[in-house]
C-alpha cells in the first residue's frame, strides 16, 4: 500500500506564488517518475510538470518559466514552486507516483488565483 499526500494549496493573488509538496509513504520499493497534474472545472486533468528519479523534467508549455519541480529522493517526496500565479493556474492539483509501473494518486489539493 502506497499513500500519497499533498499539501501547499490555497488562496493567492495574481503574480503571487505557491509552494505544493507531496510525500509518498507506505510499501515503496522505488519511485520512477513523480509528477503533478491538475484539473480546472469543466476541464481534463491535465500534466503540469513531472520530474524522473534521475532528475530529467518536463513542463506544459504553460507553465514554463514560472514553475519548478524538484524532488527528494531520501524522503520520497516532490515540490511543486510556482511563481507568477494566473487566474487560468486555478484547479485541484494532483501529485501522481510512478512505482514499478503502478500509479498513485494524492487527494488533491486546491489552488485559487485570484485577480
Amino acid at each position: 500500500q502506497v499513500q500519497v499526500v499533498e499539501s501547499g494549496g490555497g488562496l493567492v493573488q495574481a503574480g503571487g506564488s505557491l509552494r505544493l509538496s507531496c510525500a509518498a509513504s507506505g510499501s515503496i520499493v522505488s519511485i520512477n517518475t513523480m509528477g503533478w497534474y491538475r484539473q480546472a472545472p469543466g476541464k481534463q486533468r491535465e500534466l503540469v510538470a513531472l520530474i524522473t528519479s534521475g532528475g530529467s523534467t518536463n513542463y506544459a508549455e504553460s507553465v514554463k518559466g514560472r514553475f519548478t519541480i524538484s524532488r527528494d529522493n531520501a524522503k520520497n517526496t516532490v515540490y511543486l514552486q510556482m511563481n507568477s500565479l494566473k487566474p487560468e493556474d486555478t484547479a485541484v492539483y494532483y501529485c501522481n507516483v510512478v512505482s514499478w509501473g503502478y500509479d498513485y494518486w494524492g487527494q488533491g489539493t486546491q489552488v485559487t488565483v485570484s485577480s
